[in-house]
């Protein structure tokens, strides 16, 4: 998986040296001491190995090859695949998917992807733990040392962020525990830990260099911005919305960061490091690659086709004058659904008829002969669409090793979208100015040039912005997050889910029994059923309450 880019040389190396020294910190459960495969005293002792601990942290369960239950939240699994769960897009392995399942109704506490989540998590925890536990010993410059304990305080807090959203109360640990301890652990509050989390990010802000100042060499560590940012998602869970705002707002007016003007060149090697991508997830090819391409490639270019967009989300691109797709609009081609439609459709997905590079992507559920027919018996689409966003469609390499594009995990434009939301929500007055510096600057950019919005009665904006901010950050692993702190995930993860029309196939549509043909000839794909008051917030993994009965 990867870990930070700004070192490459000199990471690998050290990444090596910390692994044959702590064995990868811990295991099943709440993470024990890691301290245990080398010597305290002699680790210690130098900022080269202190750099070594301080990298351990940011790659904390990340790994370099397959991951289908996601095991970090900011794992290239932990990013794309996450938005499978949500009405974004399918898992093509099928409702008994354990990223399917979380949403589907049928989650249990033996789910494998929350206990990968739960387990990588806490093993971020240890390793910043022990890593605060031994820098204040280590002899380096003051300001350094500052700015390592900024970023692991940092790094644990955000851990302590997505534990609180999704689990809600858990174990708040802020020193590596025994064995003994690990297994006897109770929890907190979701508030208690949602405190803590937000006086973390708040310490770590001023000993964190702004974004500019960061040099290219050490691409990929954290700056103020990205700090800032994660705290606005904080406010925003918690509907501190005139906190929020006042956040979001120091971010723009250090005017470090922009919105670039080539859109799919944010997600690909083109344009990865552009100033709009305030903290991506950094890979390598060879050493530290990504493995999204395997995972999510059509198979007519050697992919598992993962990631299947749905309707849903490729309706909600509109014309491109701005007025709402329809099926029966004449401007809709179905020989080329990108048609005069907005361009982040074609820099998202691909569907049938289209070219991924130099191949024709044929997933039309009449062609038999295609590698990517729509169908329920082949490696491949099961809506009619597929993943174009984060791949560089002129990469020739090995889809498992050679690919090292990155994974933003906070941009620009969020920030931008998050500013208007805090805004809008605070019951603050929105006017065209606030507008054209976000939500347009957004949808202006050269690349899209969608119209500019001009609503300024709130709540008629609102969902302008919310169906803005699913289009922009689509399947960046965000979307289950939004429809769970707006309080709507029971109302949109229900009912029937389709895939693209196909009103010329002669075949059933993937019809259930009972099941009228659909009016716009579409897929059938799947049906949800959330459970409002149950799946808002995931149970603690069986196999850690298992061993704690406390965590129950």
């Amino acid at each position: 998986m990867k870990t930070i880019k700004q070192y490459k040389n000199f990471l690998a190396v050290a990444l090596l040296l910390f692994a044959l020294l702590i064995s990868a910190a811990c295991s099943d459960d709440l993470e024990k001491s890691p301290s245990n495969s080398y010597d305290s005293a002699t680790f210690w002792s130098n900022e080269t190995n202190a750099l070594i601990g301080l990298t351990a942290v940011y790659r904390g369960n990340l790994t370099y090859a397959q991951k289908n239950d996601l095991g970090d939240w900011w794992s290239y699994a932990g990013i794309s695949l996450l938005d499978l769960a949500s009405d974004n897009s399918y898992d093509r392995r099928g409702d008994n998917s354990t990223i399917n399942r979380l949403t589907n109704g049928t989650l249990l506490p033996n789910n494998s992807v929350i206990d990968s989540l739960w387990k990588g998590s806490y093993k971020k925890v240890t390793l910043a733990n022990d890593f605060l536990a031994h820098i204040d010993g280590v002899p380096m410059n003051e300001i350094q040392k500052a700015r390592f304990k900024a970023e692991a305080r940092f790094l644990r807090a955000s851990q302590y962020f997505y534990l609180s959203q999704h689990f809600g109360a858990v174990p708040l640990v802020e020193k590596v525990l025994t064995a003994e301890e690990a297994n006897t652990v109770g929890k907190q509050s979701k508030a208690e830990i949602e405190a803590f989390v937000a006086k973390e990010f708040e310490a770590s802000i001023p000993d964190l260099p702004r974004f500019k100042d960061i040099p290219a060499a050490e691409t990929g560590r954290l700056s103020k911005q990205a700090a800032l940012a994660f705290l606005g998602r904080l406010q925003l869970a918690q509907k501190k919305f005139k906190e929020a705002a006042a956040t979001y707002k120091q971010i723009i007016d250090l005017g470090d960061n922009i919105i670039d003007p080539d859109y799919a060149g944010l997600f690909n090697t083109s344009n990865e490091n552009s100033a709009e991508n305030i903290f991506s997830m950094q890979f390598i090819a060879l050493n530290a690659p990504n493995f999204l391409p395997q995972h999510a490639y059509p198979a007519i270019a050697g992919g598992w086709h993962f990631v299947n967009p749905l309707e849903s989300l490729a309706a909600e691109y509109d014309f491109i004058d701005g007025t709402p797709f329809a099926y029966d609009d004449p401007r809709h081609n179905l020989a080329d659904r990108s048609e005069n439609r907005d361009p982040r459709f074609a820099y998202t997905l691909l569907w049938d008829g289209c070219r991924f590079g130099a191949q024709l992507y044929d997933c039309h559920p009449d062609h038999s002969a295609s590698l990517d027919q729509l169908t329920v018996s082949k490696q491949a689409t099961r809506t009619g669409y597929g993943l174009r966003k984060f791949f560089d469609e002129n990469f020739s390499g090995k889809l498992s090793t050679d690919y090292g594009g990155n994974m933003p995990i906070i941009r620009y434009a969020e920030v931008l979208l998050s500013y208007l939301e805090a805004v809008l929500e605070a019951g603050d007055p929105i006017t065209q100015s606030l507008l054209d510096e976000t939500i347009n600057k957004v949808r202006g950019r050269a690349s899209v040039g969608m119209p500019p919005i001009t609503e300024t009665n709130a709540d008629k904006l609102r969902p302008i912005l919310r169906k803005e901010r699913r289009i922009e950050l689509a399947l960046e692993g965000i979307r289950l997050w939004d429809l769970l702190r707006w309080g709507i995930a029971g109302e949109v993860l229900k009912g029937d889910f389709w895939g693209a029309s196909f009103p010329d196939s002669n075949g059933k549509l993937n019809l259930p029994n009972g099941y009228a043909k659909d009016a716009n000839s579409r897929w059938w794909v799947t049906k949800k059923n959330f459970r409002t008051g149950q799946d808002e917030l995931w149970p603690i993994p069986e196999s850690e309450t298992n061993i704690n009965p406390n965590l129950k």
